[in-house]
């Protein structure tokens, strides 16, 4: 009986103990992965040379990067990495976990001194001018400066000898996700994505463009307003041969988005008031192409433009809900502009 008694109780103690140490372990790994805050701003943190896992340890719970400096110290002990801690300038975003700081620190600074850009297609000059003024990487008359006043590096591109003198990169800037350093300056990240747009226009795409006696500027402009128009590869090779055919017989393309790029507005269909507007990008207004691209097309805009898709329609339009309706007389453009915008 009395052995019975102990038994027991000594598999009582064992499952507590089992208990406390899974309750422990998970409570570690909790800690490890659960980061401060769920803000993703990034605060620059500095490791001064010679500090050890300790000291930055403590600053890094000073900086209020991470909850406790003991568990930092056992972390990294753990890994084997306390002592592979580099000094250096970090960037650490505040929603970073123990553990991934740790491995962050050991890997050097270098790998947080470069930061991920992302210009989406169909942004305007403004809108990427916009955009790196809201990461603080710009200011937008600094920007423009860049990309409209021209300067002798531009002519290493020759693809941007087509352009009209008076032209700015308008176009010409590639929407992408770009990484580059921190400390990158304005003609730096200019210069990337138009390296970037000579790689995606290759020697094919190029010598197609010169077969068909057309050039890169008025390939860019028309394929900047296909991108604004309409959104699916095949509807932009459709509508190319629209604008195309259009173009041959002298008659207006009647874009509202050129419209737009004027007034600055995001509307489907122009009013009567902006159709009215002088300016050569109203297409409504003047004949042919305008000027310029009215955005930054991506590669499948690009590529609409020189491989249209021959059809039978002379006029299109895009319903509320994003459709495109194609029509082959006016009578039957009319009568569809009648039904979906009453």
């Amino acid at each position: 009986m009395f052995l019975r008694k102990k038994r027991k109780k000594s598999w009582k103690l064992l499952i507590i103990l089992l208990v406390l140490v899974l309750a422990g372990w998970l409570y570690y790994d909790h800690s490890l992965n659960q980061p401060v805050t769920n803000n993703p701003k990034q605060r620059e943190f500095k490791v001064e040379k010679g500090w050890g896992s300790t000291q930055i340890s403590q600053e890094l719970q000073k900086a209020g990067l991470i909850r406790s400096a003991w568990l930092f110290q056992f972390y990294t002990w753990q890994q084997g990495i306390s002592s592979r801690l580099q000094d250096g300038e970090y960037f650490l975003a505040q929603n970073l976990s123990l553990k991934e700081i740790a491995q962050i620190l050991s890997r050097g600074a270098g790998v947080t001194k470069e930061i991920t850009l992302t210009f989406i297609e169909g942004w305007n000059n403004q809108e990427i001018a916009d955009y790196l003024a809201k990461n603080g990487l710009a200011q937008p008359a600094d920007f423009f400066a860049i990309v409209q006043k021209k300067a002798a590096w531009w002519d290493e591109y020759d693809f941007l000898a087509s352009r009209p003198k008076t032209a700015d990169l308008e176009g010409y800037l590639f929407p992408d996700t770009y990484r580059i350093y921190r400390d990158a300056s304005l003609t730096d990240i200019v210069r990337k994505m138009l390296n970037n747009f000579d790689n995606k226009l290759t020697l094919e795409l190029r010598s197609e463009i010169t077969r068909q006696g057309k050039t890169i500027h008025g390939i860019l402009t028309l394929a900047s307003i296909l991108e604004k128009e309409v959104s699916t590869e095949n509807d932009r090779k459709l509508v190319a041969d629209i604008f195309y055919k259009r173009l041959q017989a002298g008659m207006p393309l009647q874009a509202d988005s050129t419209v737009n790029y004027v007034t600055g507005k995001g509307i489907t269909r122009s009013s009567a008031a902006d159709i009215q507007i002088d300016s050569p990008y109203n297409t409504y207004k003047y004949k042919g192409l305008p000027p310029g691209p009215i955005c930054n097309p991506g590669l499948d805009a690009i590529k609409a433009a020189i491989y249209p898709l021959k059809n039978d329609y002379w006029y299109f339009l895009t319903t509320p809900d994003g459709t495109v309706i194609y029509s082959k007389t006016h009578d039957e453009h009319v009568a569809a502009k009648a039904k979906y915008y009453k």
